[in-house]
């Protein structure tokens, strides 16, 4: 089993939020993920990337906010954030990297 570099435009990089430690202790990791990502192309790059069992995505998409620099409107862009279950006993340490 050897990740494959498609799995590495996938997944993104790991949210830590408060939001997603609180989801760390019930067995879930989020991360950000490519806009055009579905959930068995999520499900298969974490499986590859770190070695563990997936039980369930979920996904949601954060749509980019209206902002101003120096008076030129513009736009953040759209954040899709998978919430990733996993299996019991799997666990993932996203403070020490890939």
């Amino acid at each position: 089993m050897s990740a494959k570099p498609e799995h590495y435009d996938v997944i993104r990089k790991p949210v830590i939020t408060e939001k997603a430690t609180l989801a760390s202790e019930h067995g879930a990791v989020v991360f950000e993920v490519a806009i055009d990502a579905n959930k068995p192309a999520i499900k298969e790059a974490v499986e590859e990337l770190f070695g563990v069992k997936v039980k369930a995505v979920n996904t949601t998409i954060t749509k980019g906010k209206q902002k101003r620099f120096r008076g030129i409107r513009g736009r953040r862009a759209d954040v899709k954030k998978a919430y990733v279950t996993l299996e019991e006993g799997n666990t993932i340490d996203v403070t020490t990297g890939l």
